[in-house]
Protein backbone atom coordinates (compact mmCIF):
# COMPACT_ATOMS: atom_id res chain seq x y z
CA UNK A 1 0.00 0.00 0.00
CA UNK A 2 1.50 3.65 -0.56
CA UNK A 3 2.24 5.25 2.12
CA UNK A 4 0.55 8.46 1.50
CA UNK A 5 -2.50 6.92 0.90
CA UNK A 6 -1.70 4.81 4.36
CA UNK A 7 -1.03 7.85 6.49
CA UNK A 8 -4.69 9.24 5.02
CA UNK A 9 -6.72 6.71 5.81
CA UNK A 10 -5.51 6.87 9.32
CA UNK A 11 -6.08 10.56 10.09
CA UNK A 12 -9.15 10.16 8.68
CA UNK A 13 -10.22 7.09 10.87
CA UNK A 14 -8.76 8.39 13.77
CA UNK A 15 -10.85 11.89 13.14
CA UNK A 16 -14.04 10.67 12.33
CA UNK A 17 -14.28 7.16 14.26
CA UNK A 18 -16.25 8.63 17.46
CA UNK A 19 -19.09 10.16 15.36
CA UNK A 20 -20.24 6.67 13.39
CA UNK A 21 -21.97 3.68 14.43
CA UNK A 22 -21.20 0.53 12.76
CA UNK A 23 -24.23 -2.56 12.54
CA UNK A 24 -24.07 -5.47 14.63
CA UNK A 25 -25.47 -7.79 12.82
CA UNK A 26 -22.97 -7.16 9.76
CA UNK A 27 -19.36 -8.11 9.83
CA UNK A 28 -16.55 -5.60 11.00
CA UNK A 29 -15.41 -2.98 8.97
CA UNK A 30 -14.23 0.91 9.26
CA UNK A 31 -16.27 2.86 11.96
CA UNK A 32 -15.90 6.20 10.07
CA UNK A 33 -18.64 8.05 8.55
CA UNK A 34 -20.34 6.41 5.43
CA UNK A 35 -19.33 9.99 3.21
CA UNK A 36 -16.09 9.62 4.41
CA UNK A 37 -15.72 6.13 3.41
CA UNK A 38 -17.20 6.58 -0.11
CA UNK A 39 -14.51 9.33 -0.56
CA UNK A 40 -11.53 7.08 0.37
CA UNK A 41 -13.13 4.40 -1.96
CA UNK A 42 -13.42 7.02 -4.84
CA UNK A 43 -9.99 8.84 -4.37
CA UNK A 44 -7.93 5.63 -2.90
CA UNK A 45 -9.87 2.19 -3.74
CA UNK A 46 -6.93 -0.49 -3.66
CA UNK A 47 -5.27 1.02 -0.68
CA UNK A 48 -8.30 1.48 1.23
CA UNK A 49 -9.34 -2.17 0.04
CA UNK A 50 -6.10 -3.43 1.30
CA UNK A 51 -6.48 -1.23 4.24
CA UNK A 52 -9.87 -2.98 5.34
CA UNK A 53 -8.26 -6.30 4.42
CA UNK A 54 -4.96 -5.82 6.32
CA UNK A 55 -7.22 -4.91 9.55
CA UNK A 56 -10.23 -7.17 9.08
CA UNK A 57 -9.29 -10.26 6.89
CA UNK A 58 -10.92 -11.18 3.81
CA UNK A 59 -14.65 -10.11 4.79
CA UNK A 60 -15.62 -6.52 6.12
CA UNK A 61 -18.21 -4.26 5.70
CA UNK A 62 -18.28 -1.06 4.13
CA UNK A 63 -20.72 1.95 4.00
CA UNK A 64 -21.50 4.41 1.44
CA UNK A 65 -24.58 6.99 1.36
CA UNK A 66 -27.81 5.91 0.04
CA UNK A 67 -26.51 2.23 -0.62
CA UNK A 68 -27.29 -0.67 1.01
CA UNK A 69 -24.73 -2.06 4.01
CA UNK A 70 -22.43 -3.67 2.01
CA UNK A 71 -19.95 -6.99 2.77
CA UNK A 72 -17.31 -7.61 0.85
CA UNK A 73 -15.70 -11.08 0.42
CA UNK A 74 -12.57 -11.92 -1.46
CA UNK A 75 -11.92 -15.82 -0.70
CA UNK A 76 -12.69 -18.56 -3.30
CA UNK A 77 -15.60 -20.48 -0.68
CA UNK A 78 -17.91 -16.71 -0.26
CA UNK A 79 -17.62 -16.44 -4.11
CA UNK A 80 -18.52 -19.99 -5.17
CA UNK A 81 -21.21 -19.46 -2.70
CA UNK A 82 -22.73 -15.99 -4.49
CA UNK A 83 -21.54 -17.35 -7.89
CA UNK A 84 -23.64 -20.62 -7.45
CA UNK A 85 -26.52 -19.33 -5.17
CA UNK A 86 -30.21 -19.04 -6.54
CA UNK A 87 -30.14 -15.71 -8.94
CA UNK A 88 -33.68 -15.22 -7.44
CA UNK A 89 -32.45 -14.65 -4.47
CA UNK A 90 -28.80 -13.19 -5.75
CA UNK A 91 -29.89 -9.82 -7.21
CA UNK A 92 -27.17 -8.68 -9.68
CA UNK A 93 -29.28 -6.44 -11.25
CA UNK A 94 -30.19 -4.31 -8.19
CA UNK A 95 -26.40 -4.69 -7.65
CA UNK A 96 -25.91 -2.78 -10.76
CA UNK A 97 -28.44 0.03 -10.39
CA UNK A 98 -26.07 2.95 -10.38
CA UNK A 99 -25.21 2.06 -13.68
CA UNK A 100 -28.62 2.82 -15.03
CA UNK A 101 -27.83 6.50 -16.71
CA UNK A 102 -25.30 4.78 -18.68
CA UNK A 103 -27.54 1.84 -19.91
CA UNK A 104 -30.85 2.39 -19.39
CA UNK A 105 -33.50 0.69 -17.11
CA UNK A 106 -34.16 -2.56 -19.90
CA UNK A 107 -30.35 -3.34 -19.82
CA UNK A 108 -29.35 -7.02 -19.47
CA UNK A 109 -26.88 -5.66 -16.56
CA UNK A 110 -29.89 -4.19 -14.81
CA UNK A 111 -32.01 -7.68 -14.91
CA UNK A 112 -33.19 -10.35 -12.44
CA UNK A 113 -34.46 -13.59 -12.44
CA UNK A 114 -36.97 -14.65 -15.82
CA UNK A 115 -36.23 -11.39 -17.32
CA UNK A 116 -32.40 -11.52 -17.40
CA UNK A 117 -32.26 -15.23 -18.24
CA UNK A 118 -34.69 -14.39 -21.35
CA UNK A 119 -32.74 -11.31 -22.47
CA UNK A 120 -29.45 -13.48 -22.15
CA UNK A 121 -30.66 -15.84 -24.38
CA UNK A 122 -31.52 -13.22 -27.03
CA UNK A 123 -28.28 -11.62 -26.93
CA UNK A 124 -25.54 -14.51 -26.14
CA UNK A 125 -25.97 -16.01 -29.93
CA UNK A 126 -23.30 -13.63 -31.70
CA UNK A 127 -21.27 -13.71 -29.29
CA UNK A 128 -20.01 -17.45 -29.51
CA UNK A 129 -18.33 -20.00 -32.16
CA UNK A 130 -18.31 -19.30 -35.27
CA UNK A 131 -20.82 -16.15 -36.07
CA UNK A 132 -17.93 -14.42 -32.96
CA UNK A 133 -15.36 -15.62 -35.24
CA UNK A 134 -16.66 -13.99 -38.49
CA UNK A 135 -15.94 -10.62 -37.18
CA UNK A 136 -11.99 -11.55 -36.99
CA UNK A 137 -11.12 -9.94 -40.48
CA UNK A 138 -13.05 -6.90 -39.31
CA UNK A 139 -11.21 -6.28 -35.80
CA UNK A 140 -7.69 -7.12 -37.65
CA UNK A 141 -8.25 -4.81 -39.98
CA UNK A 142 -9.37 -1.59 -37.83
CA UNK A 143 -6.13 -2.69 -35.83
CA UNK A 144 -3.80 -2.52 -39.00
CA UNK A 145 -5.26 0.84 -40.13
CA UNK A 146 -5.19 1.99 -36.10
CA UNK A 147 -1.85 0.68 -35.86
CA UNK A 148 -0.13 1.98 -39.46
CA UNK A 149 -0.88 6.05 -38.44
CA UNK A 150 0.72 5.60 -35.50
CA UNK A 151 4.35 7.31 -35.03
CA UNK A 152 6.85 5.96 -31.94
CA UNK A 153 7.86 7.16 -29.45
CA UNK A 154 6.25 8.04 -26.34
CA UNK A 155 2.30 8.26 -26.13
CA UNK A 156 -1.10 7.53 -23.77
CA UNK A 157 -1.75 3.82 -25.42
CA UNK A 158 -5.18 4.47 -23.85
CA UNK A 159 -6.06 6.71 -26.66
CA UNK A 160 -5.68 4.10 -29.53
CA UNK A 161 -6.53 1.36 -27.95
CA UNK A 162 -10.00 3.09 -27.52
CA UNK A 163 -9.93 4.38 -31.02
CA UNK A 164 -9.48 0.69 -32.19
CA UNK A 165 -12.08 -1.01 -29.65
CA UNK A 166 -14.67 1.74 -30.17
CA UNK A 167 -14.40 1.46 -33.89
CA UNK A 168 -14.86 -2.72 -33.67
CA UNK A 169 -17.80 -2.31 -31.67
CA UNK A 170 -19.62 0.52 -34.14
CA UNK A 171 -18.59 -2.13 -37.33
CA UNK A 172 -19.40 -5.70 -35.68
CA UNK A 173 -22.04 -4.26 -33.38
CA UNK A 174 -23.74 -1.52 -34.57
CA UNK A 175 -23.56 -2.59 -38.09
CA UNK A 176 -21.96 1.19 -39.30
CA UNK A 177 -19.73 1.68 -42.32
CA UNK A 178 -17.41 4.06 -43.03
CA UNK A 179 -19.02 7.39 -44.22
CA UNK A 180 -20.90 10.90 -42.16
CA UNK A 181 -23.12 7.97 -39.50
CA UNK A 182 -19.91 6.19 -38.34
CA UNK A 183 -17.83 9.79 -37.73
CA UNK A 184 -20.88 11.16 -36.04
CA UNK A 185 -21.70 7.92 -33.85
CA UNK A 186 -17.90 7.73 -33.23
CA UNK A 187 -17.35 11.17 -32.00
CA UNK A 188 -20.64 11.50 -29.47
CA UNK A 189 -19.66 8.50 -28.19
CA UNK A 190 -16.26 9.36 -27.49
CA UNK A 191 -17.72 12.12 -26.11
CA UNK A 192 -19.66 10.89 -23.83
CA UNK A 193 -17.20 8.19 -22.67
CA UNK A 194 -14.13 10.56 -22.35
CA UNK A 195 -15.65 13.13 -20.20
CA UNK A 196 -17.69 10.63 -17.85
CA UNK A 197 -16.42 10.47 -14.23
CA UNK A 198 -17.54 8.35 -11.53
CA UNK A 199 -19.84 10.90 -10.26
CA UNK A 200 -22.31 10.67 -12.49
CA UNK A 201 -23.24 7.32 -10.80
CA UNK A 202 -23.76 8.09 -7.84
CA UNK A 203 -27.01 9.26 -7.39
CA UNK A 204 -26.93 12.28 -4.71
CA UNK A 205 -25.00 14.11 -7.34
CA UNK A 206 -27.72 13.16 -10.06
CA UNK A 207 -29.39 16.98 -10.34
CA UNK A 208 -29.64 18.98 -13.40
CA UNK A 209 -28.14 22.54 -12.98
CA UNK A 210 -27.39 22.81 -16.35
CA UNK A 211 -25.57 22.13 -19.63
CA UNK A 212 -22.04 23.33 -17.80
CA UNK A 213 -23.42 21.63 -14.79
CA UNK A 214 -21.45 18.16 -14.83
CA UNK A 215 -24.95 15.83 -14.36
CA UNK A 216 -26.55 18.34 -16.96
CA UNK A 217 -23.35 18.05 -19.14
CA UNK A 218 -23.53 14.49 -18.95
CA UNK A 219 -27.48 14.11 -19.64
CA UNK A 220 -27.11 16.26 -22.65
CA UNK A 221 -24.02 13.63 -23.95
CA UNK A 222 -26.24 10.98 -23.34
CA UNK A 223 -29.07 12.48 -25.60
CA UNK A 224 -27.07 12.97 -28.50
CA UNK A 225 -25.74 9.44 -28.65
CA UNK A 226 -29.66 8.06 -27.95
CA UNK A 227 -30.47 10.60 -31.03
CA UNK A 228 -28.26 8.86 -33.34
CA UNK A 229 -28.54 5.22 -32.03
CA UNK A 230 -32.58 5.46 -32.22
CA UNK A 231 -31.81 7.10 -35.96
CA UNK A 232 -29.59 3.73 -36.95
CA UNK A 233 -32.39 1.11 -35.72
CA UNK A 234 -35.32 2.91 -37.53
CA UNK A 235 -32.76 3.34 -40.44
CA UNK A 236 -32.29 -0.54 -40.54
CA UNK A 237 -35.83 -1.67 -39.53
CA UNK A 238 -36.55 0.48 -42.68
CA UNK A 239 -34.28 -1.15 -45.03
CA UNK A 240 -34.40 -4.71 -44.01
CA UNK A 241 -32.09 -6.87 -42.80
CA UNK A 242 -31.37 -9.14 -45.84
CA UNK A 243 -27.76 -9.75 -45.92
CA UNK A 244 -26.30 -8.34 -42.77
CA UNK A 245 -24.36 -10.06 -39.88
CA UNK A 246 -23.83 -7.20 -37.69
CA UNK A 247 -25.24 -7.80 -34.06
CA UNK A 248 -27.87 -5.32 -34.57
CA UNK A 249 -29.35 -6.97 -37.41
CA UNK A 250 -29.19 -10.38 -35.35
CA UNK A 251 -31.01 -8.75 -32.65
CA UNK A 252 -33.26 -7.26 -35.23
CA UNK A 253 -34.49 -10.63 -36.51
CA UNK A 254 -34.30 -12.64 -32.68
CA UNK A 255 -37.90 -13.76 -31.13
CA UNK A 256 -38.85 -13.75 -27.40
CA UNK A 257 -40.49 -17.09 -26.77
CA UNK A 258 -43.86 -15.36 -27.13
CA UNK A 259 -42.68 -14.60 -30.64
CA UNK A 260 -42.22 -10.89 -30.13
CA UNK A 261 -39.23 -8.68 -31.19
CA UNK A 262 -37.33 -6.26 -28.97
CA UNK A 263 -38.60 -2.69 -29.35
CA UNK A 264 -36.41 0.32 -30.31
CA UNK A 265 -36.12 1.02 -26.53
CA UNK A 266 -35.16 -2.00 -25.35
CA UNK A 267 -32.44 -2.46 -29.33
CA UNK A 268 -30.89 1.04 -27.09
CA UNK A 269 -30.17 -0.13 -24.15
CA UNK A 270 -28.69 -3.26 -25.32
CA UNK A 271 -26.87 -1.36 -27.72
CA UNK A 272 -25.81 0.76 -24.61
CA UNK A 273 -24.72 -2.21 -23.09
CA UNK A 274 -22.56 -3.62 -25.34
CA UNK A 275 -21.32 -0.58 -26.09
CA UNK A 276 -20.20 -0.17 -22.25
CA UNK A 277 -19.08 -3.56 -21.88
CA UNK A 278 -17.29 -3.55 -24.95
CA UNK A 279 -15.38 -0.80 -25.88
CA UNK A 280 -14.12 0.92 -22.18
CA UNK A 281 -13.54 -2.06 -21.11
CA UNK A 282 -11.43 -4.09 -23.61
CA UNK A 283 -9.40 -0.75 -24.21
CA UNK A 284 -8.07 -0.82 -20.54
CA UNK A 285 -7.42 -4.06 -20.72
CA UNK A 286 -5.15 -3.71 -23.28
CA UNK A 287 -3.76 -0.69 -22.08
CA UNK A 288 -3.31 -2.73 -18.75
CA UNK A 289 -1.81 -5.67 -20.76
CA UNK A 290 0.89 -3.18 -23.05
CA UNK A 291 2.05 -1.63 -19.91
CA UNK A 292 2.96 -4.46 -18.23
CA UNK A 293 5.01 -5.52 -21.15
CA UNK A 294 6.65 -2.14 -21.25
CA UNK A 295 8.28 -3.07 -17.73
CA UNK A 296 8.72 -6.58 -18.89
CA UNK A 297 11.34 -7.26 -21.32
CA UNK A 298 11.66 -10.85 -21.21
CA UNK A 299 7.50 -11.73 -21.41
CA UNK A 300 7.71 -9.14 -24.26
CA UNK A 301 10.48 -11.08 -25.98
CA UNK A 302 8.53 -14.62 -25.87
CA UNK A 303 5.49 -12.87 -26.96
CA UNK A 304 7.37 -11.23 -29.89
CA UNK A 305 9.19 -15.09 -30.18
CA UNK A 306 5.38 -16.72 -30.54
CA UNK A 307 3.90 -13.86 -33.03
CA UNK A 308 6.46 -13.97 -34.94
CA UNK A 309 6.18 -17.85 -35.32
CA UNK A 310 2.74 -18.31 -35.25
CA UNK A 311 1.72 -15.69 -37.27
CA UNK A 312 4.22 -15.80 -40.03
CA UNK A 313 2.53 -16.62 -43.30
CA UNK A 314 -0.56 -17.33 -42.18
CA UNK A 315 -3.11 -17.87 -44.19
CA UNK A 316 -5.64 -16.42 -41.67
CA UNK A 317 -3.82 -14.24 -39.12
CA UNK A 318 -7.41 -13.93 -37.33
CA UNK A 319 -8.07 -17.06 -37.07
CA UNK A 320 -4.45 -18.63 -36.18
CA UNK A 321 -4.30 -15.93 -33.74
CA UNK A 322 -6.20 -18.93 -31.54
CA UNK A 323 -2.47 -20.42 -30.96
CA UNK A 324 -1.31 -17.35 -29.63
CA UNK A 325 -1.15 -19.23 -25.97
CA UNK A 326 1.47 -16.92 -24.43
CA UNK A 327 -0.31 -14.15 -25.60
CA UNK A 328 -3.35 -15.16 -24.54
CA UNK A 329 -1.94 -15.74 -20.76
CA UNK A 330 -0.31 -11.68 -21.54
CA UNK A 331 -3.69 -10.73 -22.02
CA UNK A 332 -5.20 -12.71 -19.03
CA UNK A 333 -2.08 -12.03 -16.68
CA UNK A 334 -2.71 -8.41 -16.99
CA UNK A 335 -6.67 -8.46 -16.38
CA UNK A 336 -5.66 -10.53 -12.56
CA UNK A 337 -3.28 -7.80 -11.52
CA UNK A 338 -5.27 -5.26 -12.99
CA UNK A 339 -8.99 -5.94 -13.15
CA UNK A 340 -10.59 -3.50 -15.61
CA UNK A 341 -13.42 -3.96 -13.06
CA UNK A 342 -13.02 -4.31 -9.22
CA UNK A 343 -15.95 -5.62 -8.27
CA UNK A 344 -19.11 -7.13 -8.55
CA UNK A 345 -22.32 -7.52 -6.39
CA UNK A 346 -25.48 -9.09 -5.45
CA UNK A 347 -28.65 -7.58 -3.47
CA UNK A 348 -29.51 -10.73 -1.16
CA UNK A 349 -33.65 -10.50 -1.74
CA UNK A 350 -34.13 -13.25 1.60
CA UNK A 351 -32.02 -13.34 4.34
CA UNK A 352 -28.64 -16.11 3.65
CA UNK A 353 -25.75 -17.26 4.87
CA UNK A 354 -22.39 -16.49 2.32
CA UNK A 355 -19.40 -17.83 3.49
CA UNK A 356 -20.54 -19.33 6.50
CA UNK A 357 -21.56 -15.36 7.28
CA UNK A 358 -25.10 -14.52 7.87
CA UNK A 359 -26.78 -11.39 6.13
CA UNK A 360 -29.78 -9.77 6.49
CA UNK A 361 -31.84 -9.41 3.45
CA UNK A 362 -31.97 -6.13 1.54
CA UNK A 363 -27.85 -6.31 2.18
CA UNK A 364 -25.42 -6.13 -0.54
CA UNK A 365 -22.81 -9.07 -0.95
CA UNK A 366 -19.84 -7.71 -2.83
CA UNK A 367 -16.78 -9.74 -4.53
CA UNK A 368 -13.16 -7.87 -4.39
CA UNK A 369 -12.39 -9.10 -7.70
CA UNK A 370 -8.86 -7.12 -6.99
CA UNK A 371 -8.35 -8.50 -3.53
CA UNK A 372 -9.01 -12.01 -4.68
CA UNK A 373 -6.55 -11.43 -7.96
CA UNK A 374 -3.94 -10.57 -5.14
CA UNK A 375 -4.77 -13.15 -2.70
CA UNK A 376 -1.38 -14.84 -2.30
CA UNK A 377 -3.14 -18.15 -1.12
CA UNK A 378 -4.40 -18.71 -4.48
CA UNK A 379 -1.96 -17.02 -6.27
CA UNK A 380 1.59 -17.64 -5.31
CA UNK A 381 4.04 -14.59 -5.66
CA UNK A 382 0.32 -12.57 -6.58
CA UNK A 383 2.52 -9.30 -7.66
CA UNK A 384 4.91 -11.26 -10.05
CA UNK A 385 3.80 -10.72 -13.77
CA UNK A 386 3.52 -14.31 -15.20
CA UNK A 387 1.44 -15.27 -18.22
CA UNK A 388 2.73 -18.74 -17.87
CA UNK A 389 -0.58 -19.22 -14.92
CA UNK A 390 -2.65 -19.78 -17.66
CA UNK A 391 -1.16 -21.18 -20.70
CA UNK A 392 -2.11 -25.14 -20.45
CA UNK A 393 -4.43 -24.80 -17.03
CA UNK A 394 -7.81 -23.10 -16.41
CA UNK A 395 -8.07 -21.10 -12.84
CA UNK A 396 -10.78 -21.96 -10.38
CA UNK A 397 -13.90 -19.43 -11.76
CA UNK A 398 -13.71 -18.22 -8.07
CA UNK A 399 -10.22 -17.43 -7.90
CA UNK A 400 -10.10 -15.71 -11.35
CA UNK A 401 -12.81 -13.88 -12.21
CA UNK A 402 -12.51 -10.67 -14.73
CA UNK A 403 -15.35 -11.05 -16.27
CA UNK A 404 -17.88 -12.05 -13.20
CA UNK A 405 -19.04 -15.35 -12.70
CA UNK A 406 -21.94 -17.51 -12.57
CA UNK A 407 -25.25 -17.02 -14.51
CA UNK A 408 -24.31 -13.46 -14.66
CA UNK A 409 -20.51 -13.56 -16.30
CA UNK A 410 -20.41 -10.95 -19.02
CA UNK A 411 -21.79 -12.63 -22.44
CA UNK A 412 -18.95 -10.89 -24.48
CA UNK A 413 -15.97 -12.51 -22.76
CA UNK A 414 -14.42 -14.53 -25.74
CA UNK A 415 -15.64 -11.55 -28.17
CA UNK A 416 -13.45 -9.54 -26.11
CA UNK A 417 -10.58 -11.94 -25.40
CA UNK A 418 -10.46 -12.93 -29.27
CA UNK A 419 -10.10 -9.09 -29.93
CA UNK A 420 -7.80 -8.41 -27.41
CA UNK A 421 -5.86 -11.26 -29.03
CA UNK A 422 -5.62 -9.89 -32.58
CA UNK A 423 -5.28 -6.33 -31.42
CA UNK A 424 -2.00 -7.32 -29.27
CA UNK A 425 -0.78 -9.75 -32.14
CA UNK A 426 -0.65 -6.89 -34.28
CA UNK A 427 0.76 -4.32 -32.34
CA UNK A 428 3.74 -6.90 -31.55
CA UNK A 429 4.30 -7.37 -35.09
CA UNK A 430 5.12 -3.66 -35.47
CA UNK A 431 6.17 -1.94 -32.53
CA UNK A 432 8.24 -3.06 -29.23
CA UNK A 433 7.62 -1.17 -26.33
CA UNK A 434 9.65 0.37 -23.58
CA UNK A 435 8.43 2.15 -19.89
CA UNK A 436 7.68 5.99 -20.69
CA UNK A 437 10.32 8.10 -18.64
CA UNK A 438 8.29 9.35 -15.50
CA UNK A 439 5.09 7.05 -16.12
CA UNK A 440 3.60 5.30 -12.54
CA UNK A 441 1.48 2.68 -14.06
CA UNK A 442 -0.73 4.11 -11.03
CA UNK A 443 -4.69 2.93 -11.63
CA UNK A 444 -6.97 5.80 -11.93
CA UNK A 445 -11.42 5.69 -11.85
CA UNK A 446 -12.80 6.16 -14.88
CA UNK A 447 -16.53 5.70 -14.08
CA UNK A 448 -16.54 2.18 -12.87
CA UNK A 449 -13.36 0.67 -14.48
CA UNK A 450 -9.85 1.39 -13.00
CA UNK A 451 -7.01 2.47 -15.99
CA UNK A 452 -3.40 3.39 -15.97
CA UNK A 453 -3.06 7.16 -15.33
CA UNK A 454 -2.01 9.64 -17.47
CA UNK A 455 -3.59 7.35 -20.58
CA UNK A 456 -1.15 4.42 -20.28
CA UNK A 457 2.03 6.42 -21.47
CA UNK A 458 4.60 3.69 -23.24
CA UNK A 459 7.17 4.45 -25.77
CA UNK A 460 6.82 2.88 -28.95
CA UNK A 461 9.39 1.46 -31.03
CA UNK A 462 9.62 -0.04 -34.73
CA UNK A 463 10.79 -3.43 -35.06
Amino acid sequence: MQPAAVSVIDRVSRVLRPRSRVRRDLPPGPAIPSPAQLALWVAQPYPFLEHCRARYGPTFSLRFPQWPALVSFSDEASIKDLFTGSPSELLAGHANVSLRPIVGTGSLLLLDGDAHLRERRLLLPPFHGARMQAYGKTMQSIARRTLDGMGTGVRPIQHDMQAITLDVILRTVFGVEEGTDLAALRTAIFELVERATMLDIIPALQVDLGPRSPWGGFVRRRAAVDRLLYRLIDARRAEGTSGRDDVLTLLLDARYEDGTGMTNRDLRDELMTLLAAGHETSATALSWALTCLAREPEVQRLAHEEVDRVLSGAADDAVTTAELLYVDGVVKEAMRLHPVVSAVGRVLKVPLTIGGVPLPAGALAGVSIYLTHRDPALWPDPLRFDPMRFVGTRPSPYAYLPFGGGVRRCIGMAFALYEMRIVLAELLRAFRLEPAPGATGRPVRRTVTMAPAGGAPVKLVRR
